[in-house]
Parts: C-alpha cells; sequence; structure tokens
C-alpha cells in the first residue's frame, strides 16, 4: 500500500502585509481605529443576541475597548518624550 503524504505547506501568505518602513506612530493610529470598529461591530452584534451569546459579544467588545484605550495611550507617549521614559511631571 502506497503511503500518501499531504500537500506541502503553502508558502506565508502575502495577502495582508505591512510594509517594513511604516512608523509605529502610522501603525498604532490604525491599529487604533481597528479596535474602534471591532468595538462598534461587537457593540452592534451583541444587540442582536441574548443569552450567553449576547455575553461573548460583549466580552469580545470590552477587549476591543480595552485594547483601544492601550494603544491610545502608547499614542500619548509617543506625543511626549518625557512619558514614554516614565518621567512625570
Amino acid at each position: 500500500m502506497k503511503k500518501i503524504t499531504p500537500n506541502p505547506p503553502a508558502s506565508i501568505s502575502r495577502l495582508f502585509t505591512i510594509s517594513p518602513d511604516v512608523d509605529t506612530e502610522t501603525l498604532l493610529i490604525h491599529t487604533s481605529e481597528t479596535l474602534a470598529s471591532l468595538n462598534a461591530m461587537a457593540t452592534d452584534l451583541a444587540f442582536e443576541l441574548e443569552g450567553s451569546r449576547r455575553s461573548v459579544a460583549l466580552a469580545i467588545q470590552q477587549l476591543a475597548v480595552l485594547g483601544e484605550l492601550m494603544v491610545n495611550r502608547a499614542l500619548e507617549h509617543l506625543d511626549t518624550p518625557d512619558s514614554a521614559s516614565g518621567v512625570r511631571h
């Protein structure tokens, strides 16, 4: 009996790539906007659901908000070099 080997894995998909020359601030701004969109979609979905499914959608929404808050704080640190180093005034 001949052993069948699976197809070799395809090379890494290049469908979604980020240009290596994109600066950190631009990446953070787009990440914040993406998380805000996720927040809106999860909130809309939650109001169409009931029970445990609604709770899951709201948990996803809360994680999106938390991520957005963290990214926005990182953007604030980029705006003020002193805050990035932990120095408070």
